[in-house]
């Protein structure tokens, strides 16, 4: 075989164009001089033939657009086999709810929603979840920072309050503890008489006395120290002064322009104090806390602080302090000697309504509209007492002048009686059928507790016992207010009908 036969032919190569043939194309009918140029116009026309203006369709672009996107789900199909998921379909509800997915779908099985765990977890990566899971723990760990008690540093005429209502306290403390001590010495039978003498007085409750206080619902009533006056407070704005057992209009303080929620007499007014002095204040609807004289009939200070109602002020025993509550949920106490606000005290989570300072002067109870009471030291600034047990608002606070009793008056008709010793309910008193205003504790010993409710009525119940010993109905409207005069001879009772009553033993 010769040498040329031996060699391999030469492979055929195809031709391949770039590009558009239009110029080829153009050179072809052009040198055909218009030869078929007539049936080529018609196949044009007809458009069985076309030709390309230059437009160009560019496939690499595309190719390597679906090459990129069947990697990237290979790519995630290899992630997802590598992760490891929980087979407890509880923890894996509780994965999916962390990363903010669904955790059930229609017709999905346990092991779908495994699958579908996983490859949610191969998108955002295998520690999203623990990440998720950390901030869910710092989350909780500042919330239950934020709900920790916490103190800060507070001004000097703060820290000489203290000390002053320490020195104040203890002795008057010391006081009431010899005089419980002499009672307990009295023989049970004696006091036994005694108690049953008070309660038969108390059933024989009558009213003595009513009287039109104004022409809008009386709100707030009070006797004066020396149970010679009685105070009014009415949502017309007016304040009105009124004596004792006659009933007669002595003076009209006028000064609030919107309802007045409550005005207290000081401690010592009408006994040592003089006319002339703060022997009032009182409070109103749009924030304004006002002090008065028993000359004028226009008030001699104003104190401003409060961004939001103001329900109730009330006298510490001293007569120095003034402590003051608003619906921005807080309560302050007012120093009147250095004439400023020294103390802001928070710890509700709604409105503040009512207040009242214990007999010696040493503790601050507050009730407001998140059904919880609290009883605060005045003398540390500590929340000593939690009062949990209301099931609505707690509308009034009052002590007992044994110093260990602590009664609250709520939206929830009920009653209770709070016992500070070991920090318990002591008793649940169903007093009315509908929720209570204000409760008042005797203020000499403490033998009877007295309750007015919205539904027009105003109970007398034994302390202790519990027993219901007079209703004094008479009312129109709601009882808005109660009070015993400070001798224990007199109760008095306001209402939303616009009048108050005055209740004697005959």
């Amino acid at each position: 075989m010769s040498d040329d036969e031996d060699v391999a032919p030469a492979p055929k190569r195809t031709r391949v164009y770039y590009g558009s043939l239009e110029e080829k194309e153009r050179e072809r009918l052009s040198s055909e001089k218009g030869r078929g140029s007539d049936g080529v116009k018609a196949g044009i026309k007809a458009g069985n033939i076309n030709i390309s203006s230059g437009e160009t369709l560019d496939l690499e672009d595309r190719v390597s657009e679906r090459q990129h996107d069947a990697l990237a789900a290979f790519e995630q199909r290899r992630r997802a086999r590598q992760i490891t998921v929980s087979t407890d379909d509880t923890e894996v509800k509780a994965g999916l709810r962390a990363l903010g997915e669904p955790i059930i779908l229609f017709g999905e099985g346990p092991a779908d929603r495994r699958e579908r765990l996983r490859s949610v977890l191969s998108v955002v990566g295998p520690d999203a979840l623990k990440k998720s899971r950390r901030e869910e723990e710092r989350a909780k760990r500042s919330q239950d920072e934020c709900q920790q008690t916490w103190y800060h540093e507070g001004s000097a005429s703060l820290k000489d309050a203290r000390l002053w209502l320490a020195k104040y306290s203890l002795p008057r403390a010391m006081k009431r503890l010899e005089s419980a001590r002499a009672l307990r010495d009295v023989a049970e039978a004696t006091r036994a008489i005694r108690q049953q003498e008070l309660q038969n007085s108390l059933r024989n409750l009558n009213n003595f006395c009513s009287q039109i206080g104004d022409d809008r619902p009386i709100s707030f009533c009070h006797f004066s120290p020396d149970s010679k006056m009685l105070a009014t407070a009415s949502w017309s704005g007016l304040c009105k002064l009124w004596s004792v057992p006659d009933c007669n209009l002595i003076r009209t303080l006028r000064g609030h322009h919107t309802n007045v929620g409550a005005v207290v007499f000081r401690p010592e007014s009408g006994i040592s104090l003089e006319k002339s002095d703060v022997n009032l204040a009182s409070c109103s609807t749009d924030g304004s806390v006002k002090l008065w004289n028993l000359e004028s009939d226009e008030p001699v200070a104003d104190i401003e602080g409060h961004s939001d109602r103001v329900s109730r002020v009330s006298w510490h025993p001293s007569g120095r302090f003034l402590g003051t509550t608003s619906y921005d949920n807080s309560w302050r106490l007012w120093d009147l000697e250095v004439q400023e606000e020294i103390l802001h005290q928070e710890g509700h989570s709604k409105g503040v309504h009512d207040i009242h300072f214990h007999p010696d002067g040493s503790l601050a109870a507050t009730g407001g509209l998140d059904a919880f009471g609290r009883v605060w030291d005045l003398r540390t600034g500590r929340c000593v007492v939690f009062l949990e047990g209301h099931l609505k608002e707690i509308y009034s606070v009052h002590f007992s002048p044994n110093g260990y009793h602590l009664a609250t008056g709520s939206g929830d008709n009920t009653c209770k009686v709070w016992e500070l010793r070991n920090r318990k309910c002591l008793y649940t008193v169903p007093a009315h059928q509908n929720l209570l205003s204000s409760v008042r504790f005797q203020p000499t010993d403490g033998h009877f507790l007295l309750t007015g409710a919205y539904d027009n009525l105003a109970k007398v119940w034994s302390h202790p016992g519990w027993t219901p010993l007079k209703t004094l109905a008479g009312h129109e409207g709601k009882v808005m207010g109660v009070d015993v005069s400070p001798d224990g001879k007199l109760i008095a009772t306001c209402s939303y009908d616009r009048t108050f009553k005055l209740w004697l033993s005959e």
